[in-house]
């Protein structure tokens, strides 16, 4: 379930390398899933979730599932948008959806990524970390 009251997104530009596309000129269908890592790091930075500061408190977030739909191509030299919104649950979970955007601003992929949070004992938690629901506290998401 999704909260109304506060939708946390960020929007980062990307530029198409070289190596990421195929003998076609366009984007492998693995990257996309490298794209969507991209999106989370800078959500992570802009709004004080990080890989690091989830490290920090001692925990780590595998992902358990990934989906991805894939519309238009990409092709190299061009930039594009990756929209990454965070999904808010109560479960113990990281949901991220994503949307990339061509330079004519049509959908080209969008998908979605679940992260549970393990403790360092690699043990699966099933109520927010603290950190956590002190972020949400903070973003307005409780």
């Amino acid at each position: 379930m999704q909260s109304k009251e506060n939708i946390l997104t960020c929007t980062e530009e990307v530029r198409v390398r070289f190596n990421e596309t195929d003998p076609l000129g366009i984007v492998w269908h693995g990257h996309y899933i490298v794209y969507f890592e991209d999106g989370r790091e800078a959500f992570g930075r802009q709004h004080g979730l990080t890989y690091l500061d989830i490290q920090k408190a001692g925990f780590v977030t595998p992902i358990v599932k990934s989906t991805c739909e894939h519309f238009l191509p990409l092709k190299y030299g061009e930039t594009f948008r990756i929209v990454t919104t965070f999904i808010n649950t109560v479960s113990a979970k990281l949901i991220y959806r994503y949307e990339l955007f061509n330079q004519e601003d049509k959908l080209v992929c969008s998908g979605e990524t679940i992260q549970v949070f393990l403790d360092s004992e690699g043990n699966l938690c099933l109520y927010n970390p603290e950190f956590f629901q002190t972020w949400k506290d903070k973003m307005g998401l409780s």
